[in-house]
């Protein structure tokens, strides 16, 4: 078992914050102002490049790209299909979110052919990732109707055929590279309570990527942060609303200190 720890995290937050990695991010409508927030907050640099030719051009000069399938319209899937070629071309980390993968067609012929350039990483819900491997339908939605255990044959499977890491996101968020599993029970549930909350996530770990050498502990030091910044800001949040604004803060404030004290493997 390959082992994690909260100075690998405390490592890596600190050299991405050195480092103002360039994260190119292909995400959803609905989710756009969060994602490029949550990045500035933890330190890194976001740009919404995601239209045909310039989604090539710039995949080339990230230093890494966010694939999130949440309103995958034809320019988009386009654009989609070039960054994540162009990245696999030049060795760009880069991350697939498969948003609802399972449950539409549209999406889910888009992630298989995505897969073709073998993503660095997969972050999804435990039915996304079951319905990734072909293993099920999907979930109700964008939510889950499985657990991250459920699911963890499947990200193994994936991991295993693609030579990345998968994270399965629940109560206790699960991250293999298909040999080693690391078992994170961080969090708080005001996070599926705003909109973004998930997908995010998929871009912090597309950050850490970019700064980390070991992709496993670099995912997993991504969630360790983004899960544990939420917990922070939930203490003083009343509410969904006001959590999202504290989580913003929580993000941009936490540090070694919270780490060490808040992290919890398993």
């Amino acid at each position: 078992m390959r082992r994690f720890t909260a100075d690998d995290a405390c490592l890596l937050l600190a050299r991405l914050r050195e480092r103002t990695p360039l994260v190119q991010c292909l995400t959803n409508a609905v989710v756009t102002n969060f994602t490029a927030n949550a990045l500035l907050a933890v330190g890194a640099a976001p740009a919404m490049t995601d239209i045909p030719i310039e989604a090539d051009q710039f995949a080339r000069i990230a230093s890494a790209t966010l694939v999130n399938l949440g309103t995958p319209h034809a320019e988009q899937r386009a654009a989609m299909l070039e960054a994540a070629r162009a990245a696999h071309e030049i060795g760009t980390p880069w991350v697939l979110d498969p948003v609802a993968v399972g449950v539409l067609s549209v999406r889910t012929q888009l992630a298989a052919d995505l897969l073709a350039y073998a993503p660095t990483a997969i972050r999804g819900n435990a039915s996304e990732v079951i319905a990734l491997n072909g293993s099920g339908h999907g979930g109700r939605g964008v939510d889950s109707v499985d657990t991250a255990e459920q699911a963890l044959d499947a990200a193994g499977r994936l991991a295993d055929r693609y030579g990345c890491i998968v994270a399965i996101s629940g109560a206790t968020d699960l991250i293999t590279d298909g040999t080693d599993v690391i078992r994170l029970s961080n969090g708080h549930p005001y996070l599926t309570q705003v909109t973004g909350g998930g997908c995010a996530l998929g871009a912090i770990t597309a950050a850490f990527l970019a700064v980390g050498d070991d992709r496993l502990v670099a995912t997993a030091a991504a969630t360790a942060v983004y899960t544990i910044a939420a917990e922070r800001a939930a203490v003083g949040a009343g509410g969904p609303g006001s959590f999202a604004v504290a989580f913003l803060d929580a993000l941009a404030s936490v540090d070694g200190a919270a780490i060490r004290a808040s992290i919890a493997i398993s």
